[in-house]
């Protein structure tokens, strides 16, 4: 007989904080779209309703992804790291994932010791999304 297999909520290892870092993932492209943070609370609301959740740092509240800018993502499927203190979300995106009207949050690149390069502009404006200007 083998051993019933751990929850996903007991699986996870949060930091101290109760955070644990999540990294979205395009479901069907593979493009990386962000890394932000989860509670178990955030986790649990995630895998019950389908649409991501993230722990907001600054405002110490849930965040809704999308929930103010239509920018949605919509989970696909849920993978944890080998170790349990990471997780990828494979999700379908809905226009852009980042704050400054970027598909993705990852448009910088290094091109050198101390030169960090734009490489995708804004495809939305990202006050009419955030309400925030384009960083």
């Amino acid at each position: 007989m083998t051993a019933a297999a751990p929850s996903v909520l007991d699986a996870v290892r949060f930091t101290a904080d109760g955070l644990v870092p999540a990294i979205a993932q395009q479901h069907d492209t593979g493009e990386v779209l962000m890394m932000a943070w989860m509670t178990r609370e955030t986790l649990a609301e995630t895998l019950e309703t389908g649409r991501v959740c993230y722990w907001s740092r600054s405002r110490g509240a849930p965040w809704r992804k999308g929930e103010t800018s239509g920018q949605v993502q919509t989970l696909k499927a849920l993978r944890v790291d080998c170790d349990g203190d990471t997780l990828l979300l494979l999700v379908d995106q809905v226009g852009v994932a980042c704050h400054t009207g970027r598909r993705t949050c990852f448009y910088r690149e290094v091109q050198g010791p101390d030169t960090l390069a734009v490489i995708a502009e804004p495809e939305a404006d990202p006050a009419a999304l955030y309400g925030t200007p384009k960083a």
